[in-house]
């Protein structure tokens, strides 16, 4: 095998940096259901459930979480200041856009639906059965709700 030429020897390197240290470290994950450490969404009204495939979600990286809505659970109006990927994991997740939660303004989403939701739009979400969903993006995250007075972390 002939070394490469010393420009597409550099032509490759800029590559690689342009990639930039996350996918140069990027690690190999796999988990399983059982693997998920399950802990109280402390951001959102209570009775959901938030575990942590990858972060941290406070950093300028790759996230992935899984959230349990339990039944008749309802999310109120807020945005997040990245794109958000939402994937219909079980139930359905009913998810609109708009200032305030309306039943009437929202979509039904069964198993294998997927919302993108870009940065700093206002939506909600509700359920009528046990939903779960997988949510990605690029930290860092955050919820912001168009309410401050719907925020459970001020009560």
């Amino acid at each position: 095998m002939k070394p490469l030429p010393l420009n597409r020897l550099l032509t490759l390197a800029l590559a690689l940096a342009a990639l930039g240290p996350t996918a140069a470290s990027a690690q190999h994950i796999m988990v399983t259901p059982a693997d998920l450490k399950w802990e109280d969404a402390k951001a959102i009204p209570p009775g959901a459930k938030m575990a942590v495939i990858e972060g941290p979600l406070n950093e300028a990286v790759p996230f992935t979480i899984r959230i349990k809505f339990p039944a008749d659970y309802r999310l109120p109006a807020h945005w997040h200041p990245q794109i958000e990927h939402v994937t219909v994991i079980s139930g359905t997740l009913n998810m609109g856009t708009g200032d305030k939660l309306a039943t009437e303004k929202s979509t039904a989403l069964a198993p294998g639906s997927v919302a993108i939701m870009q940065p700093k739009t206002n939506h909600f979400v509700w359920t009528n059965e046990e939903t779960e969903v997988q949510v990605h993006g690029v930290g860092p995250t955050a919820i912001n709700y168009v309410d401050p007075a719907d925020d459970p972390r001020k009560k």
